[in-house]
């Protein structure tokens, strides 16, 4: 069972997210911010991250760059409700930018997308 971080800083979303993609068949966890989020994931060891942009205090495509220096291969999911952000050079560096809705299709097909794409050869 693949393991998804969440991070976002509306409690809802994160609600939302934990249940649909648990009843889905993933473990869950979140985050409300990018306190320490590299030393979280260096803990919890999730098999992807979804993560806003914009946060109270953080700003996800810094928190994007800090992970892929860290975590070079772990598949990460922009999730945000702006889409002006898909112009930021910055954001190359996700797997899949998913614009925020309460209908999850789009966002469960870019993380079994995300997740094929990162299993390793045998």
């Amino acid at each position: 069972m693949a393991k998804i971080l969440v991070v976002d800083d509306e409690e809802h979303i994160r609600l939302l997210y934990s249940e649909e993609l648990s009843e889905a068949g993933y473990e869950v966890i979140t985050a409300a911010d990018g306190y320490k989020l590299t030393e979280r994931i260096d803990s919890e060891k999730p098999d992807l991250v979804i993560l806003d942009i914009k946060m109270i205090d953080y700003n996800g495509l810094d928190l994007l760059q800090e992970i892929r220096n860290k975590f070079y291969n772990l598949p990460v999911i922009l999730c945000t409700a702006y889409d002006t952000f898909k112009d930021d050079i910055k954001s190359i560096a996700a797997d899949f930018y998913v614009i925020k809705s309460f209908d999850l299709t789009e966002l469960k097909k870019k993380i079994v997308m995300a997740l094929e794409a990162n299993i390793p050869s045998p």
